[in-house]
């Protein structure tokens, strides 16, 4: 297996692209499509003696655009099949209802969360800016968590990981370390994968979330290949550490619902993130949302229109997250 770290100037961190180079040539993603990208793709594969069109298997881990974009441009040379669960299988494909109903649910969110005219204007346009970074769409083949695939001789486990991403999917093998993972932005080293923003299609982001870093913890992999920067080498230390995050923020949004009262994503969001530009302009209120959605299913929060309000101002937020086992 070689890591390839492509340069990314949209999102934040070098993406990861793995190489699996037998009679098989496997990649796990592939990066976002832009020229540059593409073009240093072809360059560090080359390094190895492969091209696009030796290519014949993507394994990919979500559908972002800086994970699943240039898959349709490798296809188109290779005939590689493309590989995505099937939560995230038609937007990989180009499916026109599929892009609509994602795009209205963006413009129906951002109105829910209270962003003022102007900001949701201002993040609208910049995300149509930035549509062809999709690049072309990619015929693909659906998965289901559980199913896995052989590759030279070396079984892939899919696991699915909810949260960051309806579909977002790990593979799990056997490595030299004991069992591995590409987990995508399931985990990362650096900074925690957003929820809420990332994906809008989902309406209790956090719970997803939640319940997929438990059930990493509990997979208990030796060592993770993350879709961002460098491998880790403790994910369930790692997972622990993004949960403990998640309950932090929490305590932080009961803070802001307790100082200024009814509130909607937009206003919390600013109190935890101040003034946001470009793709954080939507990360920052769907961040809040996740947070504020999980407040109201645990009861601690109600919603009324697009402002939540607390019922308990003094919640246990121990008690709104499950405690976990890690090895030591």
């Amino acid at each position: 297996m070689k890591r390839i770290q492509l340069g990314n100037t949209v999102f934040e961190g070098k993406n990861d692209v793995y190489l699996l180079d037998g009679e098989t040539t496997t990649l796990v993603d592939t990066g976002v499509a832009t020229a540059a990208v593409r073009d240093q793709l072809e360059s560090e594969l080359a390094a190895y003696g492969v091209a696009f069109a030796d290519v014949d298997e993507i394994l990919l881990t979500h559908w972002h655009y800086d994970h699943a974009g240039l898959a349709g441009e490798i296809q188109a040379e290779s005939d590689a099949v493309v590989r995505v669960h099937e939560a995230d299988a038609p937007l990989v494909a180009g499916d026109e209802s599929a892009l609509s109903a994602e795009n209205e649910t963006t413009r129906r969110k951002l109105r829910e969360w209270g962003l003022p005219d102007d900001r949701r204007e201002e993040l609208l346009e910049f995300l149509g800016d930035h549509e062809s970074l999709a690049g072309r769409p990619a015929d693909v083949t659906p998965f289901e968590d559980g199913e896995t695939f052989d590759v030279d001789g070396r079984e892939y486990e899919t696991f699915h990981l909810p949260g960051h991403s309806a579909g977002l999917s790990a593979f799990a093998f056997e490595g030299e370390s004991g069992e591995e993972a590409f987990v995508g932005d399931a985990i990362l080293p650096k900074y925690t994968p957003n929820v809420g923003g990332a994906d809008v299609r989902l309406d209790a982001p956090l719970e997803l979330y939640v319940d997929s870093l438990v059930r990493f913890i509990d997979r208990d992999f030796d060592r993770a290949w993350p879709g961002h920067r460098d491998v880790i080498n403790d994910p369930s230390a790692r997972a622990a550490t993004i949960l403990d995050h998640h309950r932090e923020r929490t305590e932080n949004v009961v803070g802001v619902l307790r100082e200024r009262g009814p509130s909607d994503p937009w206003t919390v969001s600013a109190e935890l993130f101040g003034e946001l530009k470009n793709i954080h302009v939507l990360h920052g209120p769907g961040e809040a949302f996740a947070h504020l959605a999980h407040l109201e299913q645990r009861g601690v929060a109600e919603r009324d229109g697009n402002d939540y309000a607390l019922v308990d101002d003094d919640p246990a937020i121990d008690d709104l997250f499950p405690t976990v086992d890690v090895r030591s």
